[in-house]
């Protein structure tokens, strides 16, 4: 099974910057004017997921709330420090997440749209299976 995340956005030049090199993924591809929308896809070669954005001539219109988050593990703790100090770098700040668990195991951070994204340590994701 392959996993693809759409979502709209009004600003797909910013919403690429962020994702490619504030969190570190990588443009798998791009269409324009198909149906009047232009696109991005973007994610980690040989992967079975990505994120497509896309952008068109009508308003995003965003409805989420603060428990709606994307959560990424990076895998090592090196992979974390670096991570985290890309959005310091750049003057993003981290914002509380409601759910306490995410604030005792990681950093939450929004993206250009407002949506919320957990930066957490793997062993966090292992510490929850045991």
């Amino acid at each position: 099974m392959f996993l693809r995340v759409a979502r709209h956005t009004n600003d797909l030049e910013k919403i690429e910057d962020f994702y490619v090199n504030i969190l570190g993924f990588e443009r798998l591809g791009d269409f324009q004017n198909h149906h009047n929308y232009d696109g991005v896809f973007l994610g980690k070669s040989g992967l079975d997921w990505h994120f497509e954005f896309t952008q068109s001539g009508t308003a995003a219109k965003h409805s989420f709330d603060e428990d709606d988050v994307i959560v990424l593990y990076p895998k090592t703790i090196s992979d974390y420090n670096n991570l985290i100090n890309r959005f310091l770098k750049n003057n993003i700040s981290s914002v509380s997440a409601m759910n306490p668990f995410w604030n005792e195991n990681g950093k939450m951070f929004q993206d250009p749209d407002g949506y919320r994204i957990v930066i957490s340590p793997l062993k966090a994701v292992i510490s929850e299976i045991e």
